[in-house]
C-alpha cells in the first residue's frame, strides 16, 4: 500500500472510530443521564459535530467520508477513485469498531450496567418507535439519498470552498432528528456494525438493513449528482481545501 493510500485509510479510520465513539458514545453514556441527559437532541449534535470535526481534521487527506455508503455513493457518482473503495470501506469498519469496543470498556466500569441495545440500529420490536421494516427501509433509503446530495452538492463545482464541512455535519444532525425514533438513526453500515457486534443476537441478524438501505440510497444520489452536477470526472470530494504554503 502506497504512503498517500495509507494516509488515506488511517484518516478513514480514525475518522470513524470518532464518529461511533462520540456519536453512540454520546447517545450510551449521556442521553439519559439522571436530570440531566442530552436526550435526542443532544445524541443528534453529537453524530453531527463528530462529523464536522473531523472532516476539519482530516478532509483533506482523505476526503473525509467515515461511511461505506458515502464512499460508494461518491463513487457512483464519479467522485471517489475504484482503488480507494475497498480500503476506505475496510478502515471504516475496522474503525467503527474499535470505537465501539473502547465505549463498551468504558460504558462497563459503571456498576450495574447492562449493554442492551447499545446504541444499535433496528426495525420492529428494535427500532425506538417500532416502526415495521417498510418505514425503516424506507427511512434509511430516504435519508442517505439526501445525506449524500448535500455532500455531492457542497463540494460540487460552483460551491463556497472550505465550508462543506458545515452543511455536512448539520445534514446528519437533521437526519437524526427526523430518523432517531424510527431506527435509532443508521445512514452508515459502518457505525451500525461496532454496535450491533456488543449487543449480539437480534441486533446482529438485523445488521442487513443498514447495509441495504442507506448503500441504496446512497448510490441513487451518486447518480443523480452524475447528472445534475457539472462532470468533473473521477476527482475527490473534500470537505476543506488543504492548505498550502504561500
Amino acid at each position: 500500500m502506497g504512503d498517500d493510500l495509507t494516509r488515506r485509510v488511517v484518516a478513514e479510520f480514525f475518522g470513524t472510530f470518532w464518529l461511533t465513539f462520540g456519536g453512540c458514545g454520546a447517545a450510551v453514556l449521556a442521553a439519559a443521564f439522571p436530570a440531566l441527559g442530552i436526550g435526542f437532541l443532544g445524541v443528534a449534535f453529537a453524530f453531527g459535530l463528530t462529523v464536522l470535526t473531523m472532516a476539519y481534521a482530516v478532509g483533506h487527506i482523505s476526503g473525509g467520508h467515515f461511511n461505506p455508503a458515502v464512499t460508494l455513493g461518491l463513487w457512483s457518482a464519479g467522485r471517489c477513485a475504484n482503488k480507494h473503495v475497498v480500503p476506505y470501506i475496510v478502515a471504516q469498519v475496522l474503525g467503527a469498531i474499535l470505537g465501539a469496543a473502547v465505549l463498551y470498556v468504558i460504558a462497563s466500569g459503571q456498576a450495574g450496567w447492562v449493554p442492551g441495545g447499545f446504541a444499535s440500529n433496528g426495525y420492529g420490536e428494535l427500532s425506538p418507535g417500532k416502526y415495521g421494516l417498510a418505514a425503516c427501509l424506507l427511512t434509511e433509503v430516504l435519508a442517505t439519498f439526501f445525506f449524500l446530495f448535500i455532500i455531492i452538492g457542497t463540494t460540487s463545482k460552483g460551491a463556497a470552498t472550505g465550508f462543506a464541512g458545515i452543511p455536512i455535519g448539520f445534514a446528519l444532525v437533521l437526519i437524526h432528528l427526523i430518523t432517531i425514533p424510527v431506527t435509532n438513526t443508521s445512514v452508515n453500515p459502518a457505525r451500525s456494525t461496532g454496535p450491533a457486534l456488543f449487543a449480539g443476537g437480534e441486533h446482529i441478524a438485523q445488521l442487513w438493513l443498514f447495509w441495504l438501505a442507506p448503500i441504496a440510497g446512497a448510490m441513487l444520489a451518486g447518480v443523480i449528482a452524475r447528472w445534475l452536477y457539472e462532470p468533473a470526472g473521477i476527482v475527490d470530494t473534500v470537505v476543506v481545501e488543504e492548505r498550502r504554503p504561500h
